[in-house]
């Protein structure tokens, strides 16, 4: 298969299903399947880049059993630990990041679904920020009710971040305190409420590249246009502590399928970015259009700084 052919067709038209033998994704030179992602993603997406940065609302305890998470509370990873954080704290972070350029601005909480008295909380916050600043709002809470998305987009988020973190088959092997299905129904409620989803998942997990290529096609059913990519960095004192991490070639390989069958949504680089050289480079060279960044997200392996120095000078498009 001409991957560079496939990604012409996909630009005139063609997408890709389950249903195709896609084996070749596989095994095809990876420099060359990069070349395609990066022309699906020069028509598609073009050159700027979207920053998102995180801030920990709330950390640690999380009753979920994720095999892969610092912060459950069924792993024993000595995580740090704290309440839900008070409106100037996390004020003077989005002004920060809204200074450097960075486009998007998110509260992330550790936890099944926020206590009433925490939603609340994180409602006012948010009504706060969007009367404050310019920066767009994001929002990582866990599951919510239909009542709750709708607080929380009259709040002035816009943009709801819920993983799907790896296929369906595959799901079960890494956490069964909630379902695959479960991910679904609260991601179809987000978008039901209005929101603009990001959802991705975790690489490295021990799932299978077809287990990769089930997860893109899910994400493509489901209409996701920010699918952030995690490339797992294990951490001790979780059930994955001792898996090898992925090559480069892995990782640029899998950016680059879900480019293929994800052409129109913008490809995020998220953790595990010190696996790829030069900052990730490669991989915005590889299909990818969007990147979370922050001096706080140690996984990533960057900072706003050596994002907008290395993105600068690949003639790349970001926020002043």
């Amino acid at each position: 298969m001409d991957v560079i052919k496939l990604a012409d067709e996909i630009i005139n038209g063609r997408r890709l299903s389950r249903e195709e033998d896609l084996d070749f994704l596989k095994t095809c030179d990876v420099n060359i399947l990069s070349q395609g992602a990066d022309k699906l993603r020069k028509h598609f997406n073009g050159d700027k880049v979207d920053m998102c940065a995180i801030i920990s609302g709330k950390s640690g305890n999380c009753s979920e059993n994720c095999k892969f998470c610092a912060q459950s509370a069924h792993n024993h990873t000595g995580c740090d630990i704290h309440e839900m954080l008070d409106y100037e704290e996390v004020c003077a972070t989005a002004k920060t990041y809204e200074n450097n350029g960075v486009d998007r601005f998110a509260i992330v909480n550790s936890g099944h679904s926020p206590k009433d008295s925490d939603f609340d909380k994180i409602v006012n916050i948010y009504e706060k920020l969007n009367s404050e600043l310019n920066i767009s709002l994001c929002s990582s809470l866990g599951f919510l009710s239909d009542e709750q998305f709708k607080r929380l987009y009259e709040a002035g988020v816009r943009s709801y971040h819920n993983n799907i973190e790896t296929s369906r088959n595959y799901f079960s092997k890494i956490c069964t305190s909630h379902s695959f299905d479960d991910k679904i129904a609260n991601i179809k409620r987000a978008q039901n409420a209005g929101f603009n989803v990001c959802s991705g998942g975790i690489i490295g997990m021990g799932e299978t590249m077809d287990d990769r290529l089930e997860m893109a096609f899910d994400l493509a059913e489901l209409g996701i246009k920010s699918i952030p990519i995690n490339a797992l960095i294990p951490v001790s004192g979780t059930p994955m502590e001792k898996l090898d991490t992925l090559s480069e070639d892995e990782i640029l390989r899998t950016i680059a399928c879900f480019k293929y069958i994800n052409p129109e949504s913008d490809i995020r680089l998220a953790a595990g970015r010190k696996l790829i050289s030069d900052n990730g480079k490669k991989a915005f060279n590889g299909g990818i259009s969007s990147t979370i960044t922050g001096n706080m997200l140690t996984t990533t392996g960057s900072t706003i700084e050596s994002d907008r120095q290395m993105l600068k000078a690949m003639n790349r498009l970001i926020k002043n």
